[in-house]
C-alpha cells in the first residue's frame, strides 16, 4: 500500500476523517459537508501518531532536504512540527494567528535567524487562507519558506490557486481523493458515493450532491 493510502486508512480508522454523505455536517458558514476532519485525534492514537510524524519527517527530508527549521501552524500544527522536528534533529517554532497583545507581542515563537530555510507544518488545507498567512508572516520576518508539508488536503481549486499565487508549494501526506478511494475499498462508503463527494470538493456551495 502506498503512503497516501496508508495515511488515508489510518485517518479513517481513528475517525480523524469522518465521511457521512447521507447525513451531512453543517459548517459554520452554513455549507452542508459530507466530511468532517479532526487531525488532532492523531495525537491520541500512538500508532497513528508515530506513523504520521515519521512520514512528515521523511517527506521533509525528501522534498526539502535543505530545511533548517520546522514551523508549525497555530494550534493544530504545533505538536506535529515538534514531534517531526525531534525525528529530524531540527529546531522548531510556531506561528500564531496574530501577534500577542502582551509581553514581547510575538507572532512567531522560537529563535529563527534571518534567512533560515523553513518548512511549514500544517494539519489540514482547504482553501489555503490560514496557511498562506503563516507563510507571509514568516517571509516578513526574514525566513526563506521552502514549502509546506500538510497531513491532509481537500485539493479544492481555490486552495490550489491561492498557494500558486503565493508562490509556495504544498506536499500533503494524503488527500481527499485518496480518502474517498480507500473509504470505498474498505466498505466505509459506497462506490457510487465517490462522485458525490468529489462534486462537493469541486464546488462546496453547490448542494446538489446531496440528492445525487
Amino acid at each position: 500500500m502506498e503512503v497516501k493510502q496508508t495515511i488515508a486508512k489510518a485517518l479513517l480508522d481513528i475517525g480523524a476523517v469522518f465521511l457521512r454523505p447521507e447525513q451531512p455536517f453543517t459548517w459554520a458558514s452554513g455549507i452542508k459537508s459530507p466530511v468532517y476532519c479532526d487531525n488532532r485525534l492523531i495525537l491520541s492514537s500512538p500508532k497513528t501518531r508515530t506513523l504520521t510524524e515519521r512520514v512528515i519527517a521523511d517527506t521533509v527530508k525528501q522534498a526539502y532536504p535543505d530545511c533548517e527549521m520546522l514551523m508549525g501552524t497555530s494550534t493544530a500544527g504545533i505538536a506535529h512540527a515538534a514531534i517531526a522536528a525531534e525525528f529530524l534533529g531540527l529546531p522548531m517554532g510556531y506561528v500564531r494567528s496574530g501577534a500577542k497583545d502582551h509581553g514581547r507581542q510575538n507572532q512567531i515563537e522560537g529563535r529563527m535567524p534571518e534567512g533560515t530555510k523553513v518548512v511549514v507544518i500544517e494539519d489540514l488545507i482547504s482553501t489555503g487562507g490560514s496557511v498562506i498567512e503563516v507563510v507571509e508572516a514568516l517571509r516578513e520576518a526574514g525566513a526563506q519558506v521552502l514549502g509546506i508539508v500538510s497531513i491532509f488536503t481537500y485539493r479544492m481549486q481555490k486552495g490550489i490557486d491561492r498557494l500558486a499565487a503565493a508562490g509556495v508549494e504544498n506536499t500533503s501526506l494524503t488527500d481527499f481523493d485518496t480518502i474517498c478511494e480507500v473509504a470505498a475499498q474498505t466498505g466505509y462508503i459506497r462506490e457510487n458515493d465517490i462522485a458525490r463527494l468529489l462534486h462537493f470538493r469541486d464546488c462546496p456551495s453547490d448542494e446538489s450532491w446531496i440528492t445525487q
